[in-house]
């Protein structure tokens, strides 16, 4: 699915172009996953565990997104380096069509400039046209800013899966599933 190209002015004054993906953006895209996840323990995968991700399957996973009718990323980038990522996935069958799932990064540098927000609302836009009647996400316990952030756009939890992910030091987390209701 295509996302049309959008200029936003983050906080700080600075400017920011939210835009779809592109092949050459692949390795950049490896990166910036592997920045998000050294900076925090709240993402589902650690930094080196893209290092077995090539970039000709990275590319390989723009271009099926680009294509599919189903799949929304769109990357926000701040001087031209890509800092934010997110991905709406919308369900094909008929029982679950009425769904979309989303899932977000944003480097930390760039915490609480409103990128965030920004690709929220390009996100729920997006839902609203396809006539989605529920927005899903889940995150880990202790991320009380996303927790903040998706609260701030409607979503509630409605349930949680204790012992979700287990940390290098041992370390349980609880997994919160959210839902928004459109």
């Amino acid at each position: 699915m295509q996302f049309e190209e959008k200029k936003i002015l983050l906080k700080d004054g600075e400017e920011a172009i939210l835009r779809a993906p592109r092949i050459e953006d692949a390795q950049e895209l490896l990166n910036h996953l592997k920045i998000t996840c050294g900076e925090t323990d709240f993402l589902s995968m650690y930094p080196e565990e893209y290092d077995a991700m090539s970039v000709e399957s990275e590319e390989a996973w723009i271009t099926s997104h680009l294509e599919s009718p189903d799949a929304l990323v769109i990357c926000c980038a701040v001087d031209g380096t890509i800092v934010g990522t997110c991905d709406l996935r919308f369900n094909r069958k008929i029982t679950t069509s009425h769904r979309a799932s989303l899932g977000i990064t944003v480097q930390r540098k760039y915490w609480n400039l409103g990128i965030g927000s920004a690709m929220f609302e390009e996100m729920i836009a997006a839902c609203n046209a396809r006539g989605i009647e529920i927005m899903e996400l889940e995150f880990l316990e202790g991320n009380e800013r996303a927790r903040h952030l998706y609260e701030k756009f409607g979503f509630r939890v409605v349930s949680e899966k204790p012992n979700a992910f287990k940390r290098k030091d041992g370390r349980m987390q609880k997994e919160y599933y959210m839902q928004k209701y459109l």
